[in-house]
C-alpha cells in the first residue's frame, strides 16, 4: 500500500473517506480505497541505516524513592551487598510455615507412633541447626553471628497440620529475616521426612515473614 500511496497522492482523508488524484478509472481508484480501509494504515518506513532499540537493563537506582533491588549492581549482575558501612543494632525477625499432615499422620505425629522417632523433637533441632547454615544455602546471605534462634511447633487439630514459628536476632550489620525463614522452612522439611512414610499427601505450605526490628528500616509485622 505504502508504493500505491506515493503514486496516487491523497488529496482528501477527511470524514472517514479517501480519493486519490484523477488519472485513474473511478472504479480503480475505489478499489484501493477499499483495500486501504481493510489492510489500515501503511508503516512508517525507518529512516536508512537505523538499528532496533535495544531494551535497558536494570539498574540499581531509583530517582523517583522507589524501592530497589539492593543484590543486582549497576549492570544488572548479581552481586553481594557490601554492609561494611552499616552501624551494628539489634535484629529480630520471626517467620511462620504451616505442615498439612492429613488425618492419619497427625494422629502417628500426636501419638508419637511416627516410626522414625519424635517427629517435634527432630524438626525443632534441624530447624535450629537449618538458621545456622542460611549463608550457606542462600548464596547471597551474609554468615551471622546469631545470638539466639527460636523454633517451636504446635500441633493444631482444627486442619490435622503443624504450626511452625521460628525466630531469629543478633546484632549486627544486617538482617536476620532470611534466618527465621529457613529455621521454619528446615524444620517442615524434616516434618515432612519424618512423616513420609505414613503419607505422600503431606503439604508444606504458608512460609512467611511475621515480624521484623532493627536496622535501617526499623520494625515491620504483617497486617
Amino acid at each position: 500500500m505504502s508504493v500505491l500511496r506515493s503514486v496516487l497522492p491523497t488529496v482528501a482523508r477527511n470524514n472517514g473517506w479517501r480519493c486519490f488524484a484523477t488519472g485513474f478509472p473511478s472504479d480503480t481508484i475505489a478499489e484501493l480505497n477499499k483495500m486501504e480501509s481493510v489492510f489500515g494504515e501503511s508503516p512508517s518506513p525507518s529512516p536508512l541505516g537505523s538499528t532496533p532499540q535495544q531494551p535497558e537493563r536494570p539498574t540499581n537506582g531509583s530517582g523517583d524513592g522507589q524501592p530497589m533491588l539492593t543484590h543486582i549492581d549497576s549492570s544488572g549482575q548479581a552481586k553481594m551487598v557490601d554492609v561494611s558501612s552499616k552501624h551494628d543494632s539489634t535484629r529480630v525477625a520471626i517467620a511462620t510455615c504451616r505442615v498439612l499432615l492429613g488425618q492419619e499422620a497427625f494422629d502417628l505425629v500426636a501419638s508419637n507412633k511416627i516410626a522414625k522417632g519424635d517427629v517435634l523433637t527432630v524438626a525443632k533441632i534441624a530447624g535450629i541447626t537449618g538458621a545456622k547454615q542460611t549463608s550457606n544455602l542462600i548464596p547471597l546471605c551474609h554468615n551471622l553471628n546469631l545470638s539466639h534462634v527460636r523454633v517451636d511447633l504446635t500441633l493444631n487439630e482444627e486442619d490435622s497440620s503443624v504450626m511452625i514459628e521460628g525466630e531469629a536476632s543478633t546484632s549486627g550489620k544486617t538482617g536476620v529475616e532470611m534466618e527465621a525463614m529457613t529455621a521454619v522452612a528446615i524444620a517442615g522439611l524434616t516434618v515432612y521426612d519424618m512423616c513420609k512414610a505414613a503419607s505422600k499427601n503431606i503439604c508444606i505450605t504458608d512460609i512467611c515473614l511475621q515480624h521484623k526490628s532493627g536496622g535501617k528500616s526499623g520494625s515491620w509485622s504483617r497486617s
